[in-house]
């Protein structure tokens, strides 16, 4: 209903581009009718101090390729992922205590279904079967000579896109045939150049203002530092910030995500960095719900879509051949409070992840905390960890910290903001498709660091 008419003081290219800035994006005058930022927050020291280390903390240099091609999915492929919102709040007590009293079965199924389809991930060296022009029916894979130099026909015709030539060194996923042919369905190639992934985990704004700084400031990290990955947990809008909690602002809260996502999208293009948006039940204005259905972004640029992953809450990722469990919901601080122990010699964080993967579930917790609303028919579906990860991400209230758990890469990066002061984030050094020494799958994290931002 707008009138057609062209303004008096046309826009020019150059100040479309300045608005289009994170910072002006963000600015706290969008939002809040009292647009102060934290003073709290900008006068913070210690900015980029390393506060925990893992692995190799001599001589890894921080900083991603940039532009590099990195495969991010989700571990159960999309179709056996929690991709859409679904109905919830109908469950029967009797449904909640099936799903329970079932759950070791279910998990036991799970995993030998897993453990089955990793056994035929293969690492070998793509040749010709002939002396001829290798194509598309004339594939083979020949691993090392240490083991055996067998060579295996591929079929491809499962694969979408590929580029093969001889001599290429390649892992590929798929199942074996009766006939001794791969049946390849997924292809990556061997980089000997590791991958840096980031992780933080909201909120992104001081406890006393709305103002973004914190969110801005990761975003100038990313593009100093261009990490081949950047994992983005919520909350984004946090339902508990007092001027959230009392409607003290002047745009809806979807506008408020939606501007946030457009900042880090838009801000981070020129890097390459595939990002990864996972929500919180604590924002405020998505399902409330555990396990949490992934972010829509219907407005998402269609150039931005390959460089884009929407993850629900809790996932499983695969980066480059890299198992990475993750999940915003506090299961530390929750276990914490409810735990019980006469151990020796362990500390309780340990102890909290251990549970945690031997008990083969994101939330082992029963019954949960009262702020977790759990949907226990699609906990059993979406909430388990289907293996032991090589990575497991679980940001909380309680100290940061990065340690090895019985062969697993334990982290908790902190949240971004602690109050009215900075917080932490989190960032690792991973080998692509981890190799196998003696029967056993090696750790991928070369190293890890918890950085204050």
């Amino acid at each position: 209903k707008r009138a057609l008419t062209t303004p008096e003081q046309p826009q020019s290219k150059r100040a479309a581009a300045r608005l289009s800035s994170p910072g002006l994006l963000l600015s706290p005058a969008s939002f809040s009718p009292c647009p102060t930022p934290s003073q709290k927050y900008s006068m913070r020291g210690a900015r980029g101090e390393v506060v925990a280390t893992f692995g190799a903390v001599q001589g890894p240099r921080w900083s991603g390729k940039g532009q590099t091609v990195v495969q991010v999915d989700l571990l159960e492929g999309r179709e056996d992922s929690l991709t859409s919102s679904y109905k919830y709040m109908f469950q029967r007590l009797r449904d909640v205590r099936d799903g329970t009293s079932t759950a070791v079965g279910g998990i036991r199924h799970m995993a030998m279904e897993i453990i089955t389809l990793f056994l035929v991930t293969v690492l070998g060296q793509v040749c010709c079967d002939s002396n001829g022009k290798l194509n598309a029916q004339s594939v083979l894979l020949e691993a090392s000579q240490e083991h055996g130099a067998r060579q295996v026909p591929v079929d491809l015709s499962e694969l979408k896109d590929y580029s093969l030539f001889p001599g290429q060194v390649v892992v590929m996923e798929g199942i074996n045939t009766s006939g001794s042919r791969f049946v390849a369905s997924k292809l990556y190639e061997v980089s000997l150049e590791p991958v840096m992934v980031m992780v933080a985990c909201g909120p992104y704004t001081p406890s006393d203002s709305l103002a973004y700084d914190p969110l801005i400031d990761l975003i100038n990290i990313i593009n100093k530092d261009r990490p081949d990955v950047c994992i983005l947990l919520g909350p984004f809008v946090d339902s508990k910030h007092e001027q959230i909690e009392k409607g003290q602002v002047t745009e809806t809260f979807e506008t408020i995500f939606s501007r946030c996502v457009d900042s880090i999208v838009d801000g981070t293009r020129g890097t390459g960095c595939k990002l990864v948006f996972i929500p919180s039940q604590r924002d405020v204005h998505h399902h409330y719900i555990y396990p949490q259905p992934p972010f829509t972004l219907p407005d998402l640029k269609k150039d931005d879509v390959q460089r884009v992953t929407l993850a629900p809450d809790p996932c499983t990722l695969l980066i480059g051949g890299v198992t990475l469990g993750l999940t915003s919901t506090d299961i530390l601080f929750h276990m914490g409070a409810e735990e019980i122990s006469s151990a020796t010699g362990s500390d309780r964080f340990s102890r909290i992840m251990k549970h945690m993967l031997t008990q083969r579930s994101y939330y082992p917790l029963y019954p949960p905390a009262e702020e977790v609303n759990m949907d226990y028919e699609r906990f059993q579906q979406y909430g388990l960890l289907p293996l032991t990860p090589d990575i497991l991400i679980v940001p909380s209230e309680m100290r940061y910290f990065i340690k090895d758990v019985i062969g697993c890469a334990c982290v908790n990066p902190g949240r971004l903001t602690k109050g009215q002061v900075g917080g932490t984030y989190g960032r690792f050094l991973i080998q692509q498709n981890p190799v196998y020494e003696e029967g056993r799958r090696v750790s991928p994290c070369i190293a890890g660091q918890v950085v204050k931002i």
